[in-house]
């Protein structure tokens, strides 16, 4: 697991959200975190899922927003199809 990768309250602290993606880095990601955010039973799960894969998650400005292994911005739900709207009617509101 990558040195950066820390547990969920240390990644706490995005305040930006990310930059546009290109069609392709969308379109792999999508392939790669979209089954995670649409199978994960609970908000637990998709944090353990993203953090095996060098990945995590934040909310900024009421957005749900995916992070790098830095703690970076990389992409929101909806850049990957599934919006935070569609987590939360499926499996509940985050325990933030």
């Amino acid at each position: 697991m990558n040195q950066h990768l820390n547990t969920r309250t240390e990644w706490s602290g995005a305040t930006e959200l990310p930059m546009q993606l290109d069609c392709e880095t969308q379109a792999l990601l999508r392939l790669f975190l979209n089954p995670i955010l649409e199978t994960s039973a609970n908000w637990a799960e998709i944090a353990q899922r993203l953090r095996e894969k060098g990945y995590d998650y934040d909310f900024v400005e009421g957005r749900m927003v995916i992070l790098n292994d830095m703690a970076k911005p990389l992409c929101t739900g909806r850049d990957l199809g599934v919006p935070l709207a569609e987590i939360t009617q499926r499996i509940g509101a985050p325990n933030q």
